[in-house]
């Protein structure tokens, strides 16, 4: 680039590109490369250049942003021009100093204040207006991340609860402005909860999550867009009472009863051998339904099969694990070596086992389910005395403590199962 001495600086002027006319009143801008060396001003001139163009282009995206993309323009902009971005009300408790400092940076080479600038450096862009049904798609957006190996029926699973609560908030509601929303309007939300929950036997506890899927949204949303809220949720969640816990199946009643002669043979083969792995497995339903055939060692020294996190995630990193198949589980897995195509990624397998167990007169009180065949490993388990850690490992929980060395092997996980087998 040409250099042009002035005083004892060097300095480069260059023609304003046509497409900045509309920010840039200039047709030529001369800029200080602040260096008496030509050397170093030639080094310097690319990189002067440069960033006064991406400082032009940050302007020029003020000028044509409209709407959400209007506030991150002039923060980009600020940040350009060596600023931090901060709101009006807090450009105004600066320092004099600094605040001076920014003023004269908003006005132009003709005297004129620059609206561009002023609202990167002054703090006048607006924030920006979101709709609560806007901000559900603005998560979807920002937490993206969290979907990275999920399968589809994991997503939707994932997505449903918010979805919910934002549409029971916005019927009541309506579709306000996030930043609009008072703590007055979540126990609104909470008055609409608690009138259902008296009126049709609903749990606390589905009232409680919609405000946990509603609050949280909005926050991650206002988090990345800057956007001050107004609303607070301390005490909103209503009392849910004693916690119901899901009841083991007694082993009399896995013997007699799901273990008798044609009791689940109405069940379909996949569901059927489901329910029968988990009797000595202790595995969650769709950790079963989610096995692979290359999971699956029937020929191995001893049996086994591999819960691993493959098209799909699982509860959490302790849930990788290997577990030995002893018994009727070991049984049910030669009937079904291929795995659960029918059951991989599809929700209906606790709904279809349970409906049945219930119209067979299967449930040992209507407070059971599938789930307690995991309980029920877990209590004979606990009866037979075997090792917290080697519980945990087998369950896929996590150990409350550090955990040295490898854990247990097959051999001897087989070895503690086989006396507690059905």
């Amino acid at each position: 680039m040409r250099l042009t001495r002035r005083g004892n600086t060097l300095s480069i002027r260059k023609r304003v590109p046509k497409r900045f006319s509309a920010i840039e009143p200039r047709d030529y801008v001369w800029l200080a490369l602040r260096t008496d060396s030509e050397d170093i001003a030639q080094q310097k001139a690319p990189v002067v250049w440069g960033e006064m163009i991406e400082a032009w282009e940050a302007k020029l995206r003020g000028a044509e942003a409209e709407g959400n993309d209007r506030l991150s323009a002039a923060r980009d902009l600020a940040a350009r021009r060596g600023y931090r971005y901060l709101n009006a009300p807090d450009v105004s408790r600066l320092p004099l100093d600094e605040l001076l400092n920014r003023i004269e940076h908003v006005v132009n080479t003709r005297g004129e204040i620059d609206v561009i600038e002023a609202e990167a450096v002054l703090g006048g862009a607006e924030a920006p207006k979101i709709t609560v049904n806007a901000a559900l798609e603005e998560y979807w957006r920002i937490e993206a991340p969290k979907t990275k190996g999920k399968s589809d029926d994991q997503i939707r699973r994932w997505k449903n609860p918010r979805k919910k609560a934002i549409k029971n908030f916005v019927d009541l509601k309506g579709d306000m402005d996030i930043a609009e929303i008072t703590t007055s309007d979540f126990f609104d939300f909470r008055a609409w909860w608690w009138e259902r929950i008296s009126k049709n036997d609903l749990t606390a506890n589905s009232a409680n999550k919609d405000f946990v899927y509603l609050s949280s949204t909005i926050r991650t949303v206002a988090r990345a867009k800057s956007i001050k809220l107004k609303f607070e949720t301390e005490g909103l969640a209503i009392d849910e009472g004693k916690k119901r816990t899901r009841p083991p199946f007694s082993i009399d009643w896995i013997k007699n009863k799901l273990l008798a002669p044609g009791a689940l043979d109405g069940l379909n083969e996949e569901a059927r051998c489901i329910v029968l792995t988990m009797v000595n497995t202790g595995a969650r339903p769709s950790e079963i339904a989610g096995l692979k055939p290359h999971h699956i060692h029937l020929s191995a020294k001893v049996p086994h099969i591999e819960i691993k996190a493959e098209g799909r995630q699982l509860k959490n990193h302790h849930s990788e694990r290997v577990i030995p198949l002893v018994g009727i589980s070991l049984e049910a897995m030669r009937s079904c070596p291929e795995g659960f195509p029918r059951y991989f990624d599809n929700p209906t397998l606790s709904d279809t086992v349970n409906k049945y167990l219930r119209a067979n007169k299967l449930l040992e009180t209507p407070a059971h389910s599938l789930y307690s065949l995991r309980h029920a490993f877990e209590d004979r388990m606990l009866a037979a005395g075997i090792d917290e850690r080697i519980r945990r490992d087998l369950f896929g929980h996590s150990l409350n403590r550090e955990r040295y060395g490898k854990g247990a092997d097959l051999s001897y996980l087989k070895e503690l199962i086989e006396p507690i087998a059905l």
